[in-house]
């Protein structure tokens, strides 16, 4: 079994040390030491160049380090090549933390206190309980549902979104785009997880924001695509949005000298909600590739025609 990771640099070493503990029949690479190209059969990458993937005659499986998906050509796989999504522990807890933190910090108005604060200004805000504040998520996968059951904790009211019907407990879900307005009419605090399609991209523009409450606030933790940055300027400035958290845009970086770096109203940080943890990773990842081997059917393997 002969597998390449071509993702993050400088944690190859820590894939590399994994894959020897805990599986050391594996041939595992990490590039730019990959041997022969032609024997590959599993490959573990971030934005592969296409001309890349057409150098890899034996691959079988494309394996996403990341959650997201949406960085891979399809068009230049073959239709054999399975493409699986990275879901694991350690992705999962850190969007449960960031999610976490950025909602209190909206509810109990964190980044107001900060601006008082450099006014020099002693000014409470009156404080509301979390049962009077509707939390809203668009995405209900894995990391939707996980934030969802996360932020029950605190009393939330939750409400979903989804392309497809979800039940959760404890959960007002809504489905399709027929209920996308009821939707986002309740929503306080929008939360965006979905996974970038062509159908979501620039899903959060100027008739989203106009369907929600006055005054909400969007956090931001999907894929830079899916925002439309210029309505979004247009809606904090008008009041339409009081406030946006968001760990992506586009591009990445941010180039220099763009509104959303000094706007007072928005919180950007660098695509560093949730990453991929090797220690918790390579164990799912092995768990796979037995199951390849055997014949049996992938773990969040996706479905093409979605694109997730």
């Amino acid at each position: 079994m002969k597998v390449l990771y071509r993702s993050d640099v400088a944690r190859g070493p820590a894939w590399q040390q994994l894959f020897s503990q805990h599986a050391p029949d594996v041939d595992f690479r990490v590039w730019p030491d990959a041997g022969n190209l032609d024997e590959i059969e599993y490959l573990i990458a971030w934005q592969v160049p296409p001309d890349f993937i057409a150098a890899l005659p034996r691959l079988k499986v494309l394996f996403s380090s990341g959650a997201g998906v949406d960085h891979i050509d399809t068009s230049a796989l073959p239709s054999h090549v399975a493409i699986v999504r990275m879901v694991e522990p350690g992705i999962i807890n850190g969007m449960l933390e960031y999610v976490t933190m950025s909602v209190l910090a909206l509810h109990r108005h964190l980044f107001d206190y900060q601006e008082l604060q450099r006014q020099e200004l002693w000014q409470p805000i009156e404080v509301y309980p979390p049962s009077t504040c509707s939390v809203g998520v668009m995405g209900l996968g894995v990391l939707g549902q996980a934030v969802l059951e996360r932020l029950g904790i605190f009393g939330f009211q939750r409400l979903g979104w989804n392309r497809s019907p979800r039940a959760l407990p404890g959960v007002r879900c809504f489905d399709g785009d027929g209920s996308l307005n009821e939707f986002l009419g309740q929503c306080d605090i929008l939360i965006c997880l979905l996974p970038l399609t062509v159908a979501t991209r620039g899903i959060l523009g100027a008739r989203l924001f106009a369907a929600l409450p006055a005054g909400s606030s969007l956090l931001h933790v999907g894929r830079g695509g899916h925002l439309d940055q210029e309505a979004l300027l247009d809606a904090l400035d008008s009041g339409q949005l009081g406030r946006a958290v968001l760990d992506v845009c586009d591009p990445e970086p941010l180039p220099a000298g763009h509104p959303l770096w000094r706007h007072p109203r928005v919180v950007l940080t660098p695509h560093v909600a949730s990453m991929t943890q090797p220690e918790t990773a390579v164990p799912i990842l092995i768990q796979n590739l037995r199951r390849h081997q055997r014949g049996e059917a992938l773990l969040d393997e996706i479905d093409r025609r979605n694109g997730y």
